[in-house]
């Protein structure tokens, strides 16, 4: 049996309360290509619970390492 784990899509506030951002700066990283993009769904933005907990355990890393 393979360990498959759901993927959840949040909403913006979520994405700001885990990232610890507001929303202005969530959509500057985006742009800047340094943060996850959101996936489209019709006229909402919903983004990969795990690309976000990804992206925060890659800024702990990168601060360990420095």
């Amino acid at each position: 049996m393979s360990d498959q784990t759901i993927d959840i899509l949040i909403k913006l506030p979520e994405v700001c309360r885990q990232a610890g951002f507001g929303k202005s700066t969530i959509y500057e990283l985006i742009a800047a290509d340094a943060f996850p993009a959101p996936t489209k769904l019709g006229r909402f933005s919903r983004w990969s619970q795990k690309e976000v907990q990804a992206w925060i355990e890659e800024q702990k890393a990168a601060r360990r390492a420095a």
